[in-house]
C-alpha cells in the first residue's frame, strides 16, 4: 500500500511536478469512474448472490449508487479550496482550507447492510484521493466473496485490497498503522477498534448502534405512525442499527398500537411471515440464541413463533415490558418489538435520558410543541418525527451516533471530510513589513492598542466585496447622471 500513487524525487523540477499532479488527479478520476461502472455491470450478480432482487436494490444498491452519483457531481466543489473570513491583519493574504488525502483508510463492514455500509464510506475515501483496505465482514460470507471477486476487476487492488477472514485477520490488520480507521458494528467492537487505533494516535470513526426509542404520542395519527413504524422494525428481519428498538406509549393508547402494529405485520407479511420472501431470515445461529433468549419473561401479544434449523424468528410484538425486562438490557437487532407504558411525554423523556445516548429517537406526534420538546431535552446521533429509518437516504444529513452509539459521521460530503485532511492555508505577502511592527518587541501600550484593533476585527470578505460593488454601481450612476445634465446644459447653452 502506498500513500500516494506516484512518489517523486527530490530534483524533480516545476514541471515535472505539475505534471505528476496531473497524472495522479487522473488516476484518482479513472478510479473513481471504474467503481461507478462495478455497481452497474456487477449488479444482477450481486443481487442473484444475497437475497431477493427488489429488496437488495431498494435498501443497498439504489443508495450506494446515489452516493457515487452525487460524489462525481460534487467533486470539484468538496474540493475546491474554502476561503475562510479574514481580520484586517490579514486582509491582503489568502486564507483558506484545503482538503488533502489523508493516506490509507481501513474500512471495516458489518454484516447486516454488507453492501450499504461497506462501499458508501468507500466512496468518500475514493472522494478524497486515499487509498483503502476493504474488510467486510466474515458473517455475510456471500457479499464477501462477490466484493472478493469484483473489486480487483474494477479498483487497482495495490490501492483498493479487500481482506476477507475473520477475527483473527481483522486483528492482525488493526496492529498497523492506517491514517484513519471507519467501522461499522457493535459497541463491543468498537471499543476494541479503538484501543487499537489509539496505539498509532489513528483516527477512528464509529458507527455503532445502541437502543433506539420511539415515542408515540397519544393524540397522533396511530394507524399512519404503526405502520411506518411496523416498517421500521422489521425490514431486514430487524437487523437494521436504526431500527426503532421498543415503543413507549401511554396505557390508554397501548392495546390499539398492538392491535395496528399486527394488521401492517399481516399487510407487509401476509398471515404466514415464514413463506413470504419480503420477510428474512437471522443472520446466524448465535443471533437467533441471543434473541430468543432476550423475550424470555415477557408477554408475548403477537408473534413469537420461531424455527432453529432455518434461523427464522417471526414478527413479534411484546406488551406490558419494564426497564427491568430482559429484552431492555441490550439492542434487541431482531424482529422483536416491545412496548413500554410511561405516563406521559415527561416519563418518556426522562426514561430515554437515564440510558445511553441511542443512535435516533424517533417521535410521532402532530403536535410540533412535542417534538420540539423530545428534540430540545434528549441527545442522540439523530432525531426523526413521524417517520423511521428515512434520514439516512438524504446525504445532506450527517449519519453517525454521539457518545455510546458511535462518533464521527458519514454521507455525502460528510464522508468526503471526514477521511480527509482539511488543511488551514495562509498565504502572506512580503510587502507591508510596516503594519508587524506591532508584534516585535519592545512591546509597548500603542502597540497592544493596534494589535487589538487589527485581530479582533474580522472581515467579511463576500460581504465588503458586495459594498464595494454597490458603491461602484452608485458611483457609476451618479457620474452618468453627472455627465447627462453636463451634456443637457450644454446643449442649452448652444441653443
Amino acid at each position: 500500500l502506498t500513500r500516494h500513487i506516484i512518489k517523486p524525487t527530490e530534483n524533480d523540477s516545476k514541471d515535472a511536478q505539475r505534471q505528476e499532479k496531473s497524472i495522479k488527479q487522473f488516476q484518482k478520476h479513472e478510479e473513481r469512474k471504474k467503481f461507478h461502472k462495478m455497481t452497474s455491470q456487477t449488479q444482477n450478480y450481486r443481487i442473484k448472490l444475497i437475497c431477493s432482487q427488489h429488496g437488495t436494490e431498494l435498501f443497498e444498491i439504489l443508495v450506494v449508487e446515489g452516493e457515487i452519483q452525487l460524489a462525481l457531481e460534487k467533486l470539484s466543489e468538496w474540493a475546491c479550496p474554502r476561503p475562510v473570513e479574514k481580520s484586517l491583519l490579514t486582509l491582503s493574504a489568502e486564507a483558506y482550507v484545503q482538503p488533502e488525502p489523508l493516506g490509507v483508510v481501513l474500512i471495516i463492514g458489518a454484516w447486516n447492510y454488507p453492501w450499504a455500509v461497506t462501499l458508501l464510506p468507500l466512496v468518500g475515501a475514493i472522494a478524497a484521493g486515499n487509498a483503502a483496505v476493504i474488510k467486510p465482514s466474515e458473517v455475510s460470507c456471500g457479499s464477501a466473496s462477490v466484493m472478493e471477486k469484483f473489486l480487483p476487476q474494477y479498483l487497482d487492488p495495490d490501492l483498493y485490497p479487500v481482506v476477507t477472514g475473520g477475527v483473527s485477520e481483522t486483528q492482525e490488520l488493526l496492529k498497523l498503522r492506517f491514517d484513519h480507521i471507519f467501522y461499522t458494528g457493535s459497541t463491543a467492537v468498537g471499543r476494541l477498534v479503538m484501543e487499537a487505533a489509539a496505539r498509532h494516535l489513528t483516527p477512528v470513526t464509529l458507527e455503532l448502534g445502541g437502543k433506539s426509542p420511539c415515542y408515540i404520542d397519544r393524540k397522533c395519527d396511530l394507524s399512519v405512525a404503526c405502520r411506518r413504524i411496523t416498517w421500521g422494525k422489521f425490514v431486514n428481519c430487524g437487523q437494521t442499527c436504526i431500527a426503532p428498538d421498543y415503543i413507549l406509549c401511554e396505557p390508554s393508547i397501548q392495546s390499539q398500537v398492538v392491535d395496528e402494529v399486527i394488521k401492517c405485520i399481516k399487510e407487509f407479511y401476509t398471515d404466514e411471515p415464514r413463506t413470504c420472501e419480503d420477510y428474512g431470515r437471522i443472520v446466524n445461529q448465535q443471533h437467533y440464541r441471543r434473541i430468543m433468549a432476550l423475550m424470555e419473561g415477557s408477554a408475548v401479544a403477537y408473534g413469537g413463533d420461531a424455527d432453529q434449523s432455518s434461523c427464522y424468528i417471526g414478527p413479534t410484538v411484546l406488551k406490558d415490558v419494564t426497564a427491568e425486562s430482559k429484552v431492555m438490557k441490550e439492542e434487541i437487532f431482531g424482529p422483536v418489538l416491545p412496548i413500554i407504558t410511561v405516563s406521559g411525554l415527561d416519563q418518556a423523556i426522562q426514561f430515554v435520558n437515564e440510558r445511553e445516548k441511542p443512535l435516533v429517537v424517533y417521535v410521532f406526534s402532530n403536535c410540533k410543541k412535542v417534538i420540539r420538546r423530545v428534540q430540545d431535552e434528549t441527545s442522540s446521533g439523530a432525531l426523526l418525527a413521524n417517520d423511521c429509518l428515512v434520514h439516512f437516504t438524504i446525504p445532506a444529513l450527517p449519519f453517525g451516533g454521539v457518545g455510546h452509539s458511535g462518533m464521527g459521521c458519514y454521507r455525502g460530503r460528510h464522508t468526503f471530510d471526514c477521511l480527509s485532511h482539511l488543511r488551514s492555508c495562509l498565504i502572506k505577502p512580503l510587502s507591508m513589513e510596516a503594519v508587524n511592527n506591532m508584534r516585535y518587541p519592545p512591546h509597548t501600550a500603542n502597540k497592544l492598542s493596534w494589535a487589538r484593533f487589527l485581530l479582533l476585527r474580522h472581515i467579511n470578505v463576500p460581504k465588503l466585496w458586495r459594498v464595494v460593488q454597490m458603491a461602484a454601481m452608485v458611483g457609476l450612476g451618479a457620474f452618468v447622471v453627472q455627465v447627462k445634465i453636463q451634456s443637457h446644459a450644454t446643449c442649452k447653452r448652444t441653443l
